[in-house]
């Protein structure tokens, strides 16, 4: 796939419109595509089909400008997710990550620069299952894991606009919603089997069709309309998400990144984890245990996602001296391990 050095190049209104107000909000209806053409006429002026929608999707994704359009699943609601990190020594990272690596729960692996080195999500169909993957790879690395289950979410979004000059992710956003939302450890589980096969057949997203919603309840051999009603449900218990077309954050300008934790007093730390979540350059913003045991004290995580390194840095300082004015230490990835999405079959198999 070969994306042109600027990627807006040859993008027009409708275009921009549509990567940028469907990364969520996109219909749950049987044909999707003619309630988008609506509205992307009354905001443009060009005058669209439902067939138009659809081929500029299916020429975004070719570009890579889209991953997928469909639905983004919630691992930590559908099983039981954590971060991890290990400290590999030198003489065997590729030892450890392929043995971490090689568990189909590791979902994602990262190489950082830090003491502990190597930090990957494991996302089991329980907690027993998931600690039960850390004891293993404690067992077989002999490296101490560090256990960082998320505990509250003031902010988790890489939803933001990309066809624009914006040095920061969320920079032109007017406005956002923040809460302190407790994430249990626990599956979600109660899933009906219309339910578990649905999250399987779209857990790669939808198929690029004028009635993608049919096709799927075809695939599982199901009504269109039972389909509907659970996505609905699906939204509504968050195992997902948003339904929309899924942005290449990468391939749009934003590729620097860093993850950055802080030392926040258990007394503010709901009150600063809110502040901070609502700022414009801070993309993810959550809460994870200390570990003064493995002389991990750092109990909250923000990501900062910018176009220029030096920016990103720039805004972790204001970060520091305006908003959280304790230790904090930046974790920059420098290598990808592994990455992809969470293995959903193993995930029902072990809920259900």
């Amino acid at each position: 796939m070969s994306i042109e050095a600027d990627w807006r190049a040859d993008l027009d209104a409708v275009d921009a419109a549509l990567i940028d107000d469907y990364q969520s909000g996109v219909p749950v209806a049987a044909d999707p595509f003619r309630e988008m053409a609506t509205d992307l006429t009354a905001e443009t002026g060009v005058d669209l089909t439902s067939t138009d929608v659809l081929d500029r999707v299916k020429r975004l994704t070719d570009r890579g400008i889209f991953r997928r359009f469909g639905p983004v699943l919630n691992p930590p609601v559908i099983g039981s997710s954590t971060l991890a990190a290990v400290q590999a020594p030198s003489e065997r990272f590729d030892e450890v990550a392929a043995t971490i690596n090689s568990h189909r729960q590791v979902n994602h692996n990262y190489r950082r620069d830090h003491e502990w080195n190597m930090w990957f999500v494991v996302t089991a169909g329980s907690q027993a299952m998931r600690d039960s993957i850390l004891a293993e790879i404690e067992a077989t690395t002999g490296c101490d894991v560090l256990n960082l289950p998320m505990l509250t979410d003031y902010y988790i979004d890489l939803e933001f606009p990309v066809v624009n000059d914006d040095r920061f992710a969320r920079e032109s956003l007017q406005s956002t919603t923040v809460s302190a939302t407790r994430i249990s450890e626990e599956a979600v589980g109660g899933l009906s089997q219309l339910e578990a096969d649905l999250l399987l057949a779209i857990q790669g997203g939808f198929p690029l069709s004028l009635t993608p919603y049919q096709d799927v309840a075809d695939t599982i051999k199901a009504d269109v309309s039972d389909v509907l009603a659970a996505i609905e449900r699906l939204l509504e218990t968050g195992c997902i998400k948003r339904i929309g077309c899924v942005v290449n954050h990468v391939v749009t300008g934003f590729q620097n990144n860093c993850m950055v934790v802080w030392d926040v007093p258990d007394d503010k730390l709901d009150e600063w984890g809110q502040q901070v979540g609502s700022l414009p350059y801070v993309t993810l913003c959550y809460h994870r245990p200390r570990r003064p045991d493995q002389g991990w004290p750092y109990n909250l995580f923000t990501m900062v996602h910018g176009r220029e390194a030096e920016a990103v840095d720039a805004k972790i300082d204001e970060l520091a001296a305006d908003y959280l004015p304790v230790d904090h230490e930046r974790l920059y990835s420098t290598e990808t391990l592994k990455q992809t999405g969470a293995q959903y079959e193993q995930l029902l198999a072990d809920a259900q």
